[in-house]
């Protein structure tokens, strides 16, 4: 059914999920309306392939063919053309989105599946903006796309059945994990990770543990492979505020509200490690973790 799949956004996440794509066979339409971002993830994308050649994952020539397969766009009246799914990863913002899925019920194909990379917004609401409900879809890919198995798949409440099952089958010729969820605020993943990342800040916050036993605590006695602190600053501090906000609102009930020590990191812009600074500090290509001053002491 899928021979050409088109990606929105050309960040961290989109240029993941063409990489993930391109390599299992399929030709890519990357699309970003900044030239100079699809520069960039066409430079991640091939060094990415680079690695998986040394790791022994994928061949020499795999890493030709898959890099060939990914052409980029920077419209998306021209870049949907004749494809049969479509991936929006674009910045977590719902009005950005719901523009993103109007144009897409313009120019996408008629029949195309419109999926959403969202890991908060309502795929219902996204859905909401189309006259093609039945086909719109939630496919919550994990970061790094490459090497995390899991893909939530998000049933809107107008979702076909027949796009569900289309959607499942895909994921596991990629390689990946499917688990179907309804739609409601957070999903399953943010409705149960959130909260427990919230919970973290608000105990460092009244000053019950420091960031790094805080930290070991959850890797050490629950088995974490990162304590959630450490995964706040990897999300993005300002992301985990957003989605917290989605189920504050979505929920009506206070326990979703982002903890003040969050609210004033991200008004601060003390994002974790896409700014430098979080609860950790980060240094490129250091990767010795230090806690930040501010919560040294």
């Amino acid at each position: 059914m899928f021979q050409k799949i088109a990606v929105i956004g050309a960040g961290t996440m989109g240029n993941g999920i063409a990489h993930v794509f391109a390599v299992q066979g399929y030709e890519v339409h990357l699309i970003d309306v900044n030239t100079g971002q699809l520069v960039k993830a066409l430079q991640t994308i091939n060094k990415n392939l680079e690695r998986q050649v040394v790791k022994g994952t994928i061949s020499a020539d795999d890493h030709i063919a898959a890099y060939a397969r990914i052409n980029t766009f920077s419209s998306i009246e021209e870049g949907v053309q004749e494809v049969q799914l479509v991936v929006e990863a674009a910045t977590e913002n719902i009005d950005l989105k719901l523009n993103i899925f109007k144009e897409l019920d313009k120019y996408a194909p008629e029949g195309a599946i419109l999926a959403s990379n969202t890991s908060s917004i309502s795929i219902t609401r996204i859905a909401g903006v189309t006259k093609r409900p039945g086909t719109v879809i939630g496919m919550h890919f994990m970061n790094p796309v490459p090497v995390m198995k899991l893909v939530e798949v998000i049933n809107g409440y107008g979702t076909a059945e027949t796009v569900t099952e289309s959607i499942v089958e895909l994921t596991r010729k990629i390689g990946k994990i499917p688990c179907v969820v309804n739609d409601y605020p957070g999903f399953i993943a943010n409705r149960i990770l959130m909260p427990m990342i919230n919970e973290a800040i608000y105990s460092l916050y009244e000053g019950v543990a420091g960031v790094a036993s805080i930290d070991n605590i959850m890797k050490l006695g629950m088995a974490h492979p990162m304590g959630p602190l450490q995964l706040a600053d990897f999300i993005g501090l300002d992301t985990c505020h957003s989605i917290l906000q989605v189920m504050q609102d979505g929920f009506g009930n206070p326990k979703y509200a982002p903890c003040p020590l969050l609210t004033n990191m991200v008004n601060a812009g003390k994002l974790g490690v896409k700014t430098g600074e979080g609860f950790y500090t980060y240094t490129a290509g250091s990767k010795d973790l230090k806690v930040s001053e501010r919560f040294s002491k």
